[in-house]
């Protein structure tokens, strides 16, 4: 039997956003219990909320926009690799402990930060799993065309220069960050990760599931 698990966060007010960013605003603009034609909301939110992939553009001057990152990098097969405990810094030496499969294109980390998720509303924590410059770097070596991660960023936050995202984004290495890997055990699935196609967007919010054969 064929599972689809949905691994998006929920947008709502309680929702963690990156400090500085906006806080999510839904607003009621039209109510059929007002006697209007229909109910209508207005959404007032980062590009960069919840679940989100990153453009090029994000992080270099010029680049290309989120409606300009290739849909089949975004579907196709995945592996999730199992950091559940894990809030530290990820670079080469914990990667190769987890024995990706060769010839693996899309990869995403569970580590200890899906368990934010399951405690909304939360404060930013002051550490959290996030990528090292080395670890980036083995990503791009083995030729994985996307990464994805259960925090709202990949990068240790306030990192100077945000190496990580540089070295990923200007090889072609699509980011998908906010994910909720919880209820998702490691192995492989079939994943569809699709932005809001914003023109010329530095990121757009994504719906993001696994199909799990």
């Amino acid at each position: 039997m064929t599972r689809v698990i949905d691994v998006s966060l929920p947008v709502g007010p309680n929702l963690l956003v990156w400090p500085g960013d906006p806080d999510v605003e839904i607003a009621r603009r039209a109510s059929l219990a007002a006697g209007d034609h229909a109910n209508v909301s207005e959404i007032r939110m980062g590009t960069h909320t919840g679940t989100h992939i990153d453009a090029p553009v994000h992080f270099i001057e010029d680049a290309a926009g989120i409606d300009a990152v290739p849909v089949e990098t975004l579907v196709g097969p995945a592996v999730v690799e199992d950091l559940r405990d894990w809030s530290k810094p990820i670079g080469p030496e914990e990667l190769d402990r987890l024995g990706v499969p060769a010839g693996t294109e899309r990869l995403l980390l569970r580590t200890a930060s899906s368990e934010l998720w399951r405690r909304l509303p939360v404060a930013f924590p002051d550490a959290y799993a996030h990528l090292t410059p080395e670890g980036a770097a083995w990503i791009v070596e083995r030729r994985i065309r996307l990464v994805g991660v259960d925090f709202l960023s990949i990068e240790r936050k306030g990192a100077e220069g945000h190496p990580v995202h540089v070295a990923l984004l200007s090889n072609d290495v699509v980011i998908v960050e906010g994910l909720d890997l919880g209820d998702v055990e490691p192995g492989p699935y079939t994943l569809a990760a699709l932005p809001l196609r914003i023109a010329g967007g530095d990121g757009a919010p994504a719906r993001v599931v696994l199909i799990e054969d």
